[in-house]
């Protein structure tokens, strides 16, 4: 296989050739079957350096321009794509000229970044400043219906932020917490405990 891509960033394994960028990007949009943006794919491929950040782009550009990308709709300032018949079929006939390490971290990264979008378009954080701090106004959502609504104080925006990852990492956690603790169900709160940090109820009560 001709190597002709730069391969500064690129891990042992990693990808050095710009049809097999190609290839895994039609692959993950194959695989997953959702509109993605474009920076959701870089961050899937880069974060694990399996191929270099430029190169990632360029093909990611070269799929739009031939009609293997189109793009939709567009979600949270950024614009989404979808695969076309032409993109699937680059997808089916070529995948397995990728390495299933490569394949795997992938998709298993791009999975997860849709994900937290996801958590943080329904469960939404606000951090507003105040003169001895900051605010940050936690929200719970249920579709169309707000379950749960807090505000917690932090002394500076490092903590806020720390608060609002936490939130989002565990936004049904949290909701089943508040809950529990408002209804006395000690059952619902260990297993909202244990979601977060893995503990048995025996555990928690020792």
């Amino acid at each position: 296989m001709t190597y002709d891509t730069f391969d500064e960033g690129i891990a042992l394994g990693g990808l050095r050739s710009k049809q097999e960028i190609r290839v895994l990007i039609c692959y993950l949009y194959n695989s997953i079957k959702e509109n993605m943006s474009k920076s959701v794919i870089t961050e899937a491929i880069v974060s694990h350096e399996l191929a270099n950040f430029f190169e990632v782009t360029v093909a990611f550009d070269e799929l739009a321009q031939s009609d293997k990308l189109i793009e939709d709709e567009t979600v949270d300032g950024e614009v989404t794509y979808r695969i076309t018949e032409n993109g699937r079929i680059v997808a089916e006939q070529l995948e397995s000229t990728l390495a299933y390490s490569v394949k795997e971290k992938a998709l298993k990264c791009a999975v997860e970044l849709l994900g937290e979008k996801k958590i943080a378009r329904e469960n939404r954080v606000e951090i507003r400043k105040t003169e001895s701090g900051c605010e940050v106004v936690c929200s719970v959502s249920g579709g169309d219906i707000e379950l749960l609504r807090f505000v917690l104080y932090a002394p500076d925006e490092e903590q806020a932020e720390v608060i609002k990852k936490s939130f989002l990492s565990y936004p049904t956690a949290v909701y089943k917490t508040m809950l529990a603790l408002m209804t006395q169900n000690r059952e619902t709160a260990g297993e909202a405990l244990e979601a977060v940090y893995g503990l048995s109820p025996d555990q928690l009560e020792q």
